[in-house]
């Protein structure tokens, strides 16, 4: 059954998303994040990228997962990745000092409502829009080029089972999370579930992209690779960013608003 739901806030916008959801937002910019002070390696993850949004390129840039990984240090971390964390530290520190005078939105400060409307305008809408592109698209590349680098039917099936996780995952939240979350009084034990459900296709979806970024050699083209190769590994980059920056949203703001994070839902 579908569901209508519309919040009134001070001098809101309407947007309306699939499954009849309506969302009212304020026409006021989000907060900007002002304390750009410097942080020491013993700071969460999922911490710096809250704090400065723009370091979330830098640890993709060095396959570090800011998103199901993000409750470790930059200094545990490096230590698993066998990274020198001065170096990471020397990148996070550029990354912010780039970004200063800019705006830096900090997601904390938005009602739920609009985080919600965030979530889905921006990152449910590229995937319904990006997943059916990619999968045709996976297989015509490894049906032409499969010959020559057998990697490339394993990432086919990676881009298939990304498919059939992330399309039912996006209905599943904006038809059963996302009005939950947006009720006045959510049942506790119903919200526990619901994101239980959630950690664990998210858990799921990181070990698919760390598959997907093995198997196409951190995205490495041969110097022969047709437009349509090149298309698939740009785009394929495009999405790891996008789901990365899609999870650490739902896991490190969304979700520690109604469930305590001191004890995992999942593991």
């Amino acid at each position: 059954m579908e569901q209508s739901i519309e919040m009134v806030l001070p001098n809101p916008r309407v947007v309306s998303f699939q499954h009849g959801i309506q969302i009212a937002l304020p026409l006021e910019n989000p907060g900007e994040i002002k304390d750009m002070s410097m942080i020491s390696t013993q700071k969460t993850i999922a911490e710096w990228v809250l704090d400065h949004s723009e370091c979330a390129s830098v640890f993709q840039r060095h396959h570090i997962d800011f998103c199901c990984r993000g409750h470790l240090t930059v200094d545990e971390a490096c230590d698993q990745k066998g990274l020198n964390p001065k170096t990471i530290l020397e990148d996070l520190n550029r990354a912010i000092a780039e970004r200063q005078g800019g705006p830096s939105v900090d997601y904390r400060t938005l009602s739920t409502v609009a985080l919600i409307a965030h979530i889905i305008q921006t990152h449910h809408e590229y995937l319904r829009k990006t997943l059916p592109f990619l999968r045709p698209l996976a297989s015509k590349v490894a049906r032409v080029h499969g010959d020559t680098n057998a990697n490339l039917h394993e990432l086919e099936l990676i881009v298939f089972e990304l498919v059939e996780t992330l399309l039912p995952h996006l209905d599943a939240e904006e038809q059963e999370l996302f009005p939950l979350l947006m009720t006045k009084n959510p049942d506790k034990s119903l919200v526990d579930s619901q994101f239980t459900l959630m950690a664990e296709d998210h858990l799921l979806v990181g070990e698919l992209l760390a598959r997907m970024r093995k198997t196409t050699n951190q995205f490495r083209l041969p110097q022969a690779a047709c437009n349509s190769y090149r298309t698939l590994f740009s785009e394929l980059e495009q999405l790891e960013g996008d789901i990365l920056r899609h999870v650490h949203l739902e896991n490190h703001v969304l979700m520690p608003r109604f469930v305590s994070t001191s004890t995992p839902l999942s593991h």
